[in-house]
């Protein structure tokens, strides 16, 4: 299983890409290649697409091959962000969990 980096609660907002950033010099200096980010920990704008900072945010994550989960449940549950969600969690580097005991279950070999 992959060394996986859990951020918690509590702490800065991932923002953009040099909030991304930090959080992947953090993981690569664990050796980490999964980050699981509580939803709390995201920009409030994060699931308004059109503000590109999920775009800016998941494509460093993607760019550096570190697999970023969202733990909880986004503002908005219906139209495009349903949609992308879905469609992310097909892949393999960019996955939405419901809590802890989804991402255990996808993590399992």
């Amino acid at each position: 299983m992959d060394n996986v980096l859990t951020l918690p609660d509590d702490g800065p907002l991932l923002d953009g890409e040099r909030a991304a950033l930090d959080v992947l010099g953090h993981a690569f200096g664990l050796g980490a290649h999964t980050v699981v980010v509580p939803v709390a920990r995201l920009a409030p704008d994060f699931f308004a697409l059109r503000t590109g900072i999920a775009g800016a945010i998941t494509q460093k994550f993607a760019q550096y091959g570190v697999r970023l989960v969202v733990v909880g449940e986004p503002a908005t549950t219906a139209g495009p962000v349903a949609d992308w969600t879905r469609e992310a969690n097909r892949g393999r580097d960019l996955w939405f969990v419901a809590d802890e005991s989804e991402l255990e279950a996808r993590l399992r070999p």
